[in-house]
């Protein structure tokens, strides 16, 4: 008996593996899947400046990327005892504009390095919701709590989504011909928009990410599909029954992997997990014999991965 409808997938040519460069940009989704890159020690890059949410704002910031077109003062304002910058996320405001504007640039150096040698970008978009500055005409990637009366609100029809895609894609592809995207809608409603406004939201990223599927050789992975038609139910959200869960995002991890992760790592990643699970455990007696003999087999399996990965890196921490 089947209980739910399966969205059909089937693995894609240039999988990944561990000697993949991975950059990811956009939503919190980006976030969920990076976490678990992180867990099973995969090579990547995440959000380096925070966060983002809608085409326009990656577009921004791949371009100072691939250009190395570095912040100044003039870029930042200072609002309640924080220096902000309205194309990064808050998690990168500061109390001093020095050590904002050297998180910046900071950002914009690394993630230019990384799509230079990027294997695979991974971009989640989120919303097609924009606010555009009222006093620069410029559009933002986070308001930082300033009044709303300083924006407008506007949406990007599809083909400006479709347009600002292929632009983000052709500046990747000037320092790095050979980077696979995989583009993936994020999963998260954003209801502060209103329930239909959001689906309008999503069906214009998708339906603009469609149109340069063929034509740009790019890849889709339907994480919004997933949760919206397999886990259609208020127990795979959290509390605030806005974002997935942690059963949804690891349901939605196990799909990913299906698709996209090389088979011949499948023994890896169980023994990374392994070792992951294995650092997270208290000891009952950290002195004793039989915690001794666990910290020197779990010596031992780390030894054996980085034999191979060296640039894994687990931290054991000794009781």
């Amino acid at each position: 008996m089947k209980l739910l409808t399966q969205i059909p997938l089937s693995k894609t040519a240039n999988t990944i593996d561990y000697n993949s460069q991975l950059v990811l940009l956009g939503s919190c989704f980006s976030k969920n899947i990076g976490e678990k890159l992180n867990h099973f020690k995969f090579q990547n890059t995440q959000n380096p400046f925070g966060i983002i949410f809608h085409p326009l704002a990656i577009e921004k910031l791949i371009q100072k990327a691939v250009q190395q077109d570095v912040y100044r003062e003039e870029d930042i304002f200072h609002m309640n005892e924080r220096w902000h910058c309205f194309d990064a996320h808050s998690c990168l405001s500061n109390t001093s504009k020095e050590k904002l504007l050297a998180a910046l640039n900071e950002a914009v150096n690394s993630t230019g390095a990384q799509l230079k040698k990027a294997s695979h970008v991974i971009i989640t978009l989120g919303t097609a919701w924009l606010y555009r500055n009222t006093n620069s005409m410029q559009v933002v990637a986070n308001c930082h709590k300033v009044p709303q009366s300083n924006f407008t609100k506007e949406l990007l029809d599809v083909h400006k989504v479709t347009e600002s895609l292929r632009r983000t894609i052709a500046m990747v592809r000037s320092v790095n011909s050979t980077a696979q995207f995989i583009f993936t809608v994020s999963p998260v409603r954003h209801l502060k928009d209103g329930f239909v406004e959001n689906q309008l939201s999503k069906a214009h990223l998708i339906t603009g990410i469609h149109k340069v599927l063929i034509q740009d050789k790019i890849s889709y992975f339907p994480s919004y599909e997933i949760m919206m038609d397999e886990l259609r139910d208020y127990r795979f959200y959290g509390k605030d029954m806005i974002h997935p869960n942690e059963i949804a995002i690891d349901y939605i991890w196990v799909k990913f992997v299906e698709v996209w992760m090389e088979d011949s790592i499948y023994d890896t990643m169980l023994k990374v997990d392994e070792i992951q699970r294995s650092l997270k455990h208290s000891a009952f007696n950290p002195d004793g014999e039989a915690h001794q003999k666990f910290l020197t087999s779990l010596r031992g399996k780390i030894a054996y991965i980085k034999k191979k990965y060296p640039f894994m890196d687990f931290n054991l921490k000794e009781a």
